[in-house]
């Protein structure tokens, strides 16, 4: 085996074989500090370690998501510190103000290079501390309506009411309009009925009112239900419902349908019409409604 090194060292040119030489004297020379400073790592694991562990504890009363970040920020944050200390045992004759100098630099092309990353980073930071909306909530931003699943450092999850899954920046939502459906835990909604012209309207309100009253979707307590005459229509006096319910779309969906059903039945069990279209035809002269006596001779024969 010697004498194979020894005939491959010699292959090398002589100026070659110095610089080896000189490289592994180097490497043998700083071999000692990169053994500390391999060791200093797991030092460093350790505490990170035990870091990750304290932060859960200080951050246990904040939301899942925030003590996310806060662990992140301590993992980075102490790594970082622990890799440069660890450069400087394995490399004496650097300086940790000189890497943080050279990491400034590096830093503002990174921060260029993802400058999306880090918007969207700081944007969940903020939606996360100032609790705007949580998981579970529905929300609607540009087009976006559905189920927030979970909002995560740099994006949220919004399932929507068709199934699909959306993937939105956090920026959308901090920058943009943001509607939070269940914000409260009622909800008020409207649907418009029309009773016809003959029907007096004060009976038809009192109809209408009681109906909707009758329904379990509706919530009672000190929110009222309001039925106003909001116009002549075309065939009918429309009437604006207005009630309280639960705030989830399927309350909503649900809570109509039992309301329009249940005005539905009451109009029709107290003899009040809901019109459909009238359509007067007027002409400028007089229609004849008979057949001529030879127009019935002709399809006779």
């Amino acid at each position: 085996m010697q004498d194979f090194l020894t005939n491959l060292w010699s292959i090398f040119p002589a100026p070659m074989q110095e610089k080896l030489s000189g490289y592994l004297e180097s490497f043998w020379k700083i071999l000692p500090n990169l053994i500390f400073a391999t060791l200093f790592l797991f030092v460093v694991w350790a505490v990170v370690f035990a870091a990750k562990i304290v932060a859960r504890r200080l951050t246990r009363r904040l939301r899942s998501n925030l003590q996310d970040v806060a662990v992140l920020l301590t993992k980075v944050t102490l790594w970082t510190l622990g890799l440069l200390i660890a450069a400087t045992i394995a490399f004496p004759t650097l300086s940790i103000a000189n890497m943080f100098a050279a990491a400034g630099v590096g830093g503002l092309a990174v921060a260029f290079a993802a400058r999306d990353m880090l918007e969207n980073f700081f944007a969940g930071v903020s939606l996360l501390v100032r609790k705007t909306f949580d998981d579970g909530d529905y929300v609607e931003c540009e087009g976006i309506e559905g189920q927030v699943e979970r909002i995560a450092m740099r994006e949220t999850l919004i399932r929507q009411t068709d199934g699909q899954l959306v993937v939105a920046p956090n920026k959308l939502f901090f920058q943009n309009p943001l509607t939070i459906r269940t914000n409260r835990d009622v909800r008020r909604t409207t649907v418009i009925c029309g009773v016809a012209y003959k029907e007096d309207v004060d009976t038809a309100r009192d109809v209408i009112e009681q109906a909707v009253a009758a329904c379990d979707t509706v919530l009672k307590d000190d929110l009222p239900i309001q039925i106003f005459a909001q116009e002549f229509a075309d065939s009918a006096i429309n009437f604006e419902v207005t009630w309280w319910t639960r705030p989830k779309p399927v309350d909503i969906r649900r809570s109509r349908d039992q309301v329009v059903a249940s005005v539905k039945r009451a109009l029709d069990d107290a003899g009040i019409e809901i019109p459909f279209p009238y359509r007067t035809l007027t002409f400028d002269e007089p229609l004849k409604m008979g057949r001529d006596d030879d127009d019935s001779v002709r399809d006779a024969a």
